[in-house]
């Protein structure tokens, strides 16, 4: 592994015959976990952003201002205390911003960065330890494993940064 996002990522190894997921209780209490589940299940269906925000809020995610949460986005279940949305970005429809991976040996935990008036498109998904620079947009279904600079456009799997003619393609065609 190299890369910064890997050099941010916290490494819990794990012992015992099984993969890493059997253990998560001792990780975070399950009535921690079902907590922020339900939280974040009335988050997902609620249209009201404010609501969201404040939820959010209640489970540890750091929410700026004006922040717009997208019906069915979902932040980490496990460790939503390591995410921070900074004022106006959006977290489309559908994405997803992971805190945690498990592994077979370890699982990993880290913090996700969403910039300023940054978006993340539809059905994305971005993983534990990755920053979106302020004024970034990811695009819908993508799958961001590395950070994205500030005013940077993104798309694939893995997401990669657009050229200037494909960027523009996709701002006249929305």
């Amino acid at each position: 592994m190299s890369g910064p996002r890997h050099d941010r990522l916290r490494r819990h190894p794990t012992t015992g015959p099984y993969n890493s997921l059997f253990p998560w209780p001792d990780a975070k209490h399950p009535l921690r976990v079902m907590v922020n589940y339900a939280v974040i299940l009335v988050c997902r269906i609620s249209p009201s952003l404010p609501l969201k925000n404040w939820l959010l809020r209640r489970l540890g995610v750091t929410v700026g201002d004006g922040v717009a949460w997208g019906l069915e986005s979902t932040p980490d279940v496990f460790w939503p205390e390591l995410i921070t949305v900074e004022d106006h970005a959006i977290v489309g429809y559908d994405a997803t911003l992971l805190c945690h991976e498990f592994l077979q040996d370890e699982y990993r935990t880290g913090e996700v960065v969403v910039g300023e008036r940054a978006m993340i498109g539809a059905g994305a998904i971005v993983l534990p330890g990755v920053e979106i620079g302020p004024g970034a947009q990811v695009a819908a279904n993508s799958l961001v494993t590395e950070d994205v600079p500030a005013d940077t456009t993104v798309a694939g799997v893995p997401a990669e940064p657009l050229s200037d003619e494909d960027a523009d393609a996709a701002d006249e065609a929305s």
